[in-house]
């Protein structure tokens, strides 16, 4: 288990600093990640990678020249904020555009796209490059469904060599979309790993068992098979990838046997011997191969094998020099140091003019905001309890971190005069920085949009309510790319949105019209629980969530049930 930390909840941010003072002639610490302490050249295209902490090396180890530009990262195993994506996008940015590298999970999917739209709304070129390598989590045919694993290193390594050497933004992103396609992992656990503060493990392996196909994040395998000896792991881990090879393949691959924790480096030597018999018996040819801790998941006992399938275009980007922290290869280029860059919190935003109407509709609104907040510190427990099925049980503390962020950033924006407009975007903003993850992505989307549709100069009126509302499911859709059905909020968010707006344009009052949204949110999250989750990290322990309502829908249902209450009631 981890046994270091101060506040668990300070355990990401501390270990930041710590890795930061570290490597210092590798890595300079910014707000919410690092950036290349070495002076990078202008005109070049940036290569801007992250997700959780808890994997380390990933992301942090792999910032320097020949590599990443920079690394953002999140809480433990939780993605890092819109906000933050983009703050750091904007400091590597050197001219020729920023392609943001992450591991295909919801809320990484979420937060790097929507930071990549706010970049591109800036005039910055930003592409997002989800890494889809882990064969567990989906078949060949879905490829863009699968998990990022450990394949996040030989996708980056190869995207960042293409910027280091002048590639222009396209050619930077045909080679690391050609690399994804070929590239593909599987791993095994022999035991769960713990998060700071938590006094059990996110799962459990039966004694004389292995789990296969687990995630990075905590969840546990797709499936249990016997314990067996080093050289039947061999042909488990080689014999589920060698299938994956592309036709015209020159029999020529990168491996990565990479441990997850806590599996021994000699243990992984002794795994070794016995999968490079195995790939050399079916005539593959290794090029460069690693082995050790190279994408973790906190103290995991398992490891994972990826095979990258090279060719003439990626082999020579495989093996072209680096310099970072952890992966160290040739001889790079000597630079000077870059100039420092602050460390600070970003500036409270000027808040814009608003009429006396706008701000007496952001009063409701901080009241609607405070309610939530509290019935989410009620509720964190029951949704933790319904996210523990097939996800990680970090619903509820999220939202109860998200909400809390949102009111406190709500208050503060009252009190120096906001109207409506203003007051729910810098809300939506705090909710989606502090929970992280998933849902903090998808209600910083979902209240930001609702923002938009609102004004600072008159009063918040219900057809404003009905096209946020409205705005609010677009967004939230077209970025997470979840639809109804999928076993996520969106099976709850759509029929609130419809009826909601439904209704006030059928002439209901706001308190008639959200009290039939709620009901209707309500009845389409108990509608989850048979259902088969098809996208997030739900989706590979489909058998594990039927049965169980979606812990996304369900908070939903409750804060919209709620305010129900607020609006019956205005002046409690």
């Amino acid at each position: 288990m981890t046994r270091i930390f101060d506040a668990p909840d300070q355990f990401a941010a501390t270990a930041l600093d710590g890795f930061c003072r570290l490597y210092s002639d590798h890595v300079q610490r910014v707000n919410g990640g690092a950036l290349r302490s070495a002076e990078t050249r202008e005109q070049k295209v940036a290569l801007v990678i992250g997700g959780g902490s808890g994997h380390y090396p990933a992301f942090l180890g792999f910032v320097g020249p020949g590599l990443a530009d920079a690394s953002v990262a999140g809480d433990v195993f939780a993605s890092p904020s819109t906000q933050a994506v983009a703050r750091i996008g904007r400091l590597a940015h050197r001219g020729m555009g920023v392609v943001l590298g992450f591991g295909n999970y919801a809320g990484d999917v979420l937060n790097f796209g929507a930071a990549a739209e706010r970049l591109r709304g800036e005039g910055i070129d930003a592409r997002i490059l989800a890494v889809t390598d882990d064969v567990a989590s989906a078949d060949a045919s879905e490829q863009e469904k699968r998990r990022g694993v450990a394949g996040d290193v030989v996708v980056f390594k190869i995207a960042g060599a293409s910027a280091e050497r002048g590639d222009a933004i396209d050619e930077v992103m045909r080679l690391a979309a050609h690399a994804n396609r070929r590239t593909a992992s599987f791993g095994v656990a022999f035991s769960g790993c713990t998060l700071p503060g938590a006094r059990e493990p996110l799962f459990t392996v039966p004694k004389g068992r292995i789990g296969v196909g687990l995630g990075i994040h905590g969840e546990p395998g797709v499936d249990e098979v016997d314990a067996m000896g080093a050289s039947e792991l061999a042909a488990l881990l080689v014999d589920k990838l060698l299938p994956e090879a592309p036709d015209g393949w020159n029999r020529r691959a990168c491996a990565i046997l990479n441990g997850l924790g806590s599996t021994k480096y000699e243990e992984l030597f002794v795994l070794w011997t016995h999968v490079e018999d195995r790939l050399k018996a079916a005539g593959v040819t290794l090029v460069r191969p690693e082995a050790g801790e190279l994408v973790t998941s906190l103290d995991m006992a398992g490891c994972s094998l990826t095979l990258g399938f090279l060719d003439d275009e990626l082999e020579p980007l495989w093996l072209a020099p680096c310099d970072t922290p952890f992966l160290r290869r040739g001889a790079a280029a000597p630079s000077r140091p870059a100039a420092l860059v602050g460390n600070e919190a970003d500036p409270a935003p000027a808040v814009p003019p608003a009429s006396d109407a706008s701000r007496r509709s952001a009063a409701c609104i901080l009241d609607m905001l405070r309610d939530t907040a509290a019935l989410l510190v009620e509720a964190e427990e029951e949704l933790g309890r319904i996210d523990a099925f097939a996800g990680d049980g970090d619903h509820g503390q999220g939202m109860r971190r998200g909400s809390a962020a949102a009111l406190e950033a709500a208050e503060a924006t009252a009190r120096r005069g906001a109207g409506a407009r203003t007051l729910l975007a810098t809300a939506a903003d705090a909710w989606a920085d502090r929970a992280g993850g998933t849902s903090g992505a998808i209600w910083g989307l979902l209240l930001r949009g609702w923002s938009d549709r609102l004004s600072d100069d008159e009063a918040v009126s219900d057809a404003m309510v009905a096209a946020g509302v409205r705005e609010a499911v677009d967004r939230v859709m077209r970025l997470g790319r979840a639809r109804p059905g999928d076993k996520t909020l969106v099976d709850a968010l759509v029929p609130f949105a419809e009826t909601l707006a439904g209704a006030i344009e059928g002439g209901r009052s706001l308190a008639e019209a959200w009290e039939q949204a709620a009901d209707a949110a309500t009845r389409a999250a108990e509608a989850t629980a048979p259902m088969t989750p098809r996208l997030g990290r739900a989706r590979p322990l489909a058998s594990r969530s039927v049965g169980h309502p979606d812990a996304g829908a369900v908070s939903l249902a409750m804060i919209a049930q709620r305010l129900a209450g607020r609006l019956r009631a205005p002046s409690r």
